[in-house]
């Protein structure tokens, strides 16, 4: 890989409690994340075909490495998102994250209609990023709107990019404000 990645992070939660209730089975959230440096870092360059080219490879090492973490629990969610240091741009975090990055990770998961939601924004060593998530087959799963934190506390460097995949084995914990079942989406066209 061209990338020059400086390290990977992984964080994984199995929320067993909520609001004093039991939640069983506990719900395994992963996120992992790249911190790598940022080619373009402080200055402009108009064809971004690099890092695109780069988001394949790095989105099937960072999607392969969160879903191992579920264990073999059954997969339901995912989420995608990035930071760039503060001598990159958004726009830099949206070649990794958009053109190509989905395919792998839906790969990794086993397929998956609706949309990766995603999450991107500038920022310094230490700033937090909320990864977006929803059901992999069904954008409108509304027990599965969530998502998860992650924060690295030297990480990014100005000239460094976050880039960062997030998967579940379950939705909300205790969800209980309606809408459309998992046990009833078609699965078809990504909405329902």
């Amino acid at each position: 890989m061209a990338t020059d990645i400086r390290k990977i992070v992984s964080i994984v939660e199995d929320v067993g409690s909520e609001a004093g209730q039991a939640v069983d089975p506990p719900i395994r959230r992963v996120v992992t994340a790249a911190v790598l440096h940022n080619p373009f870092a402080g200055r402009y360059v108009e064809d971004l075909g690099e890092m695109i080219a780069d988001s394949v490879e790095l989105s099937s090492l960072l999607s392969v490495t969160a879903v191992e973490q579920l264990a073999g629990r059954p997969m339901h969610s995912y989420g995608k998102g990035g930071i760039s240091g503060m001598k990159g741009e958004l726009e830099h975090v949206a070649a990794f994250l958009h053109p190509e990055f989905g395919a792998p990770l839906r790969a990794a998961c086993g397929g998956g209609k609706a949309i990766i939601p995603s999450s991107k924004k500038r920022g310094g060593p230490g700033g937090t990023l909320d990864v977006p998530l929803h059901y992999k087959d069904a954008a409108f799963v509304r027990s599965h709107f969530d998502a998860v934190e992650l924060r690295i506390v030297d990480a990014p460097g100005d000239d460094e990019l976050v880039i960062a995949v997030a998967v579940t084995a379950g939705g909300r914990p205790l969800p209980r404000v309606g809408g459309l079942q998992v046990s009833e989406i078609a699965g078809e066209d990504g909405l329902r």
